[in-house]
């Protein structure tokens, strides 16, 4: 007898049920539609986040070179003249809002205050004020 119950405990299998599967896939289903477009989203924040920290770097540059020249600089040689107070090349803007082609390191040179967006270049600058912005109506007020 004890032999025969050995024998029915080892030719009883533990495992899942179907309906136990199908349950764990719903729920695997369920998060992954939940999680995913925050997870495809983070790489437009990333774009927004580093377009905002370079404008941010940019004006301070500008600053930097007003306090060290007394004036402002000349927009036509802007990336020049930023290049002691920059590390690393002028930048260009990535931010998700903004056309591809307004997504570059090109300047315009602006002479209303406040900036209006114009052509296809990536920054808008005004060499009288100072004034440096993305050039695109949707990032404008950034």
């Amino acid at each position: 007898m004890k032999r025969y119950e050995a024998r029915k405990r080892n030719s009883c299998r533990a495992g899942f049920s179907l309906v136990e599967l199908v349950v764990v896939v719903l729920i695997m289903g369920i998060l992954t539609a939940v999680a995913a477009p925050r997870m495809f989203d983070t790489s437009n924040k990333a774009k927004d986040a580093a377009t905002r920290a370079s404008l941010t770097t940019c004006r301070d540059a500008i600053e930097l070179y007003k306090a060290a020249n007394g004036t402002y600089p000349p927009a036509a040689t802007l990336p020049a003249a930023l290049r002691p107070y920059l590390k690393g090349t002028f930048p260009s803007v990535q931010a998700v809002q903004v056309t591809s082609t307004n997504q570059n390191n090109n300047i315009v040179e602006s002479t209303a205050d406040p900036i209006t967006p114009q052509g296809t270049q990536g920054w808008a600058y005004n060499a009288t004020t100072g004034e440096f912005v993305i050039n695109h109506p949707s990032c404008i007020t950034w």
